[in-house]
C-alpha cells in the first residue's frame, strides 16, 4: 500500500513493550516540508508546533491537578537528509571576506559539491534550540559504503560549519561485547 504524503502535521501514537518497559511513542510526520516553490520560513510550522507543545506541557505542570499529565512535548527530530547531489556550494556567506571556503578545508570553495541544502540548514539552525536533532543520511543503502563515509563525514563539517548542534549518542558502557561497540560506533 503507498503511502500518501501528508498535508498537515499528524501525529501517530505507538504503543510499544521491550523487555518489561512500557513506552507510548508519538510519532509526528510534519507535511511536504520543502516541496514549495516559495520555501522561505517553511519550518515555521513545525518550530510553532514543538513551542506550543511545550507550552501546554509547562501550563499543565503549573496546574493544580498534575497527576494526569499527559507529556506531547517532542523530544527527538530525526532529520532526513537526501544522499543526492544539491547542486554547488555558493561563497558561504559566514567565510566571505576571510578568503575561506568551509571552515577553511579547500572543499567548501565555490564550485565543489555540498551535502546540505540551505533549506537543511535553515530547518536545523531553527531547530536545533528547541529539540534533539538526529541527522539521518536518506536511502543510504542505495550507496556503496565508502560513499556513505565520505558523506557523513561532509555532513558533520557543515553542521560544525554552521554552529548546529545534534544529539551526541551515548558511549557505550564497557560491558558491552566488542560487535555491539563496533555497530554503536558505526552508527554514529
Amino acid at each position: 500500500e503507498r503511502i500518501t504524503q501528508t498535508v498537515e502535521i499528524t501525529k501517530h501514537v505507538v504503543d510499544i513493550e521491550e523487555k518489561g518497559v512500557k513506552l507510548r511513542l508519538t510519532i509526528v510526520d510534519t507535511p511536504g516540508f520543502g516541496d514549495a516553490v516559495n520555501n522561505t520560513e517553511c519550518w515555521k510550522p513545525v518550530a510553532d508546533y514543538i513551542d506550543q507543545q511545550f507550552e501546554q506541557y509547562f501550563r499543565d505542570e503549573s496546574g493544580l491537578n498534575r497527576k494526569n499529565i499527559q507529556d506531547n512535548r517532542v523530544h527527538c527530530c530525526i532529520y532526513f537528509i537526501s544522499p543526492f547531489g544539491h547542486g554547488y556550494r555558493q561563497p558561504c556567506p559566514r567565510c566571505q571576506g576571510a578568503g575561506q571556503g568551509l571552515g577553511g578545508t579547500g572543499w567548501g570553495s565555490p564550485g565543489s559539491p555540498r551535502r546540505l541544502r540551505p533549506l537543511d540548514v535553515e530547518f536545523m539552525r531553527a531547530l536545533h534550540q528547541r529539540v534533539n536533532i538526529v541527522p539521518v543520511l536518506a536511502k543510504a543503502d542505495t550507496l556503496t559504503p565508502t560513499e556513505v563515509e565520505r558523506m557523513k563525514n561532509k555532513i558533520r563539517e557543515e553542521i560544525d560549519h554552521y554552529g548546529i548542534r545534534i544529539y551526541q549518542f551515548p558511549e557505550c558502557d564497557s560491558d558491552e561485547d566488542e560487535e555491539f561497540k563496533l555497530q554503536d560506533q558505526a552508527l554514529k
